[in-house]
């Protein structure tokens, strides 16, 4: 389904909600308003295949692009508005957007945005120059419904914590928007319970893949999706409480956040109305995990997978406690740890995770070589995003951390994750990236990169206790040597360590 169905049933039901601006979208209006802009890139010459681009901050408006687009048979490519106008026209260049949608409140990153060839048109919100207006774009377009409204589906590009940003570009579905459902859709729907009743909060940036699929499927099923126009944990368990929430999705580092509020402030909020709250994107840390699910009770849902979609896991409260730091067993998928020259590895022992499909997942968009890099040497329908772990006796994936971060001290591997999962725990720690520095004698040593929490002073003696605290729980090869007290870590607004950005400040 989609949201015209809800608009002819109940037009008036809301659709998207976002407190912080007062706005909210019907789905009367999101149908009217997508149907237009529909009209209008069609009028445009835009056909099945082609692509639009989209920079904006978290606007309800997102939701009409997004859905005009979907109607259309188009891809549509969010692209991180925190990005540079010079990276911003990598991404609008490589996926050969033709029309570019943008808020005024991402001026910088579309200020070159004139300069990418392929782009014929540019539409702003908010009033930019040299973009045409949003509101006058809608209102000269027709209202009537396309009588032929084939899918289209999104084109994501990678975050690119590990380097440029790789975009994916999924075949498109073969049928109408009212008649063939989206993945997501498909599969999480009735796996967390997403329906009419359905009210979904969103505290992450509308263009990660995540957030835009889950708000998406919300609004497929008829729900409401209450839109954070950034995180923040007391304001984000303030609108639990206000609009009852059933559904919402998190990142480790947003429980770690709204775990260290002060105890009467988590308790000043009702959040019982909360039957599901997936969290992914980055592990989380055991004992992070524990409390959430002893704070909210057993609703917390995890699953393991990427934009990439090379496959998936799922693990719900009852099984995490039961195999504490797993993420999962495959749903989408069959599991193969590998060594590094591609060898199957038994039971328990660490390696490189590719998931096996019947068919090639995924591939890079115009870079063959990334794609024939992320596939096993010897089966091509085995895929990896690089991640490195291993499965029990059960069956359940464990993961270490990712092949990129790993630190190789006087010949032996180290994953940071480890440590970094065991200094968050505490208590004068807000933030923590574990990273490798060149070492004259091993090659690389641990170093960790520290952001205090509020109030704390860095001081010699608070580096030798977190090095302490950490051997405390781990081997010492595993400890950093070193501490360096940070204002901020580069994290992106999904909670992933951009930690290229790191260690590139000590080579």
């Amino acid at each position: 389904m989609f949201p015209g169905v809800f608009a002819a049933t109940t037009p008036d039901a809301l659709a998207a909600i976002m407190p912080s601006t007062g706005q909210q979208l019907t789905y009367a209006e999101l149908d009217d308003r997508s149907t237009r802009l529909a009209n209008h890139l069609h009028g445009l010459g835009l056909r099945r295949g082609d692509c639009i681009a989209l920079v904006s901050d978290n606007d309800l408006r997102v939701f009409e692009v997004y859905w005009a687009a979907l109607r259309s048979g188009l891809y549509i490519t969010p692209v991180n508005n925190h990005l540079t106008a010079a990276e911003t026209n990598f991404i609008l260049d490589d996926c050969g957007a033709q029309v570019l949608f943008a808020s005024a409140a991402c001026a910088d990153s579309v200020a070159d945005s004139g300069a990418v060839a392929s782009i014929r048109h540019r539409i702003a919100w908010g009033g930019l120059e040299g973009f045409e207006d949003y509101d006058e774009v809608l209102a000269a377009a027709s209202s009537t419904t396309p009588t032929d409204q084939p899918r289209g589906h999104d084109m994501l590009y990678s975050s690119g914590t590990t380097g440029r940003p790789k975009g994916i570009r999924p075949p498109l579905p073969e049928g109408q928007v009212d008649e063939v459902p989206d993945i997501y859709t498909a599969i999480f729907a009735p796996m967390y319970g997403f329906d009419a009743s359905t009210v979904y909060l969103s505290p992450a940036p509308l263009y990660h893949a995540a957030p835009l699929r889950y708000c998406g499927m919300t609004q497929s099923v008829g729900g409401t999706v209450v839109v954070m126009d950034r995180f923040d944990a007391e304001t984000a368990l303030s609108l639990i409480d206000e609009y009852r929430a059933t559904h919402s999705q998190w990142v480790p580092t947003m429980f770690v956040r709204m775990l260290k509020l002060p105890a009467e402030v988590r308790e000043k909020y009702d959040v019982s109305s909360m039957k599901v709250a997936i969290h992914a994107a980055a592990p989380c840390p055991v004992h992070i995990k524990q409390a959430m699910i002893a704070w909210w009770g057993p609703v917390i849902e995890e699953y393991y997978s990427s934009t990439e979609a090379v496959g998936a896991t799922f693990i719900n409260s009852e099984q995490a406690l039961a195999h504490p730091g797993s993420v999962g067993k495959p749903l989408l998928g069959v599991i193969h740890v590998c060594s590094d020259d591609g060898a199957d590895l038994p039971v328990g022992e660490t390696g490189t995770v590719y998931f096996e499909r019947e068919a090639q997942a995924f591939e890079y968009h115009n870079d063959p070589d990334k794609t024939r890099a992320a596939q096993h040497p010897e089966h091509p329908l085995w895929a990896t995003t690089g991640d490195v772990g291993h499965v029990d006796d059960d069956g359940f994936l464990y993961l270490t951390d990712r092949k990129a971060f790993m630190i190789i001290s006087g010949g032996v591997n180290i994953y940071p994750q480890e440590a970094e999962n065991v200094l968050i725990g505490h208590p004068a720690v807000f933030d923590v990236a574990v990273i490798g520095v060149p070492n004259d004698e091993f090659g690389e040593e641990v170093k960790a990169c520290v952001e205090l929490e509020r109030g704390v002073e860095p001081s010699d003696a608070l580096a030798e206790e977190l090095i302490e605290f950490t051997r405390a729980s781990l081997a010492a090869h595993k400890a950093p040597r070193t501490i360096d007290f940070v204002d901020e870590l580069p994290r992106t607004p999904t909670g992933k360590l951009v930690k290229r950005e790191l260690t590139k400040l000590y080579k």
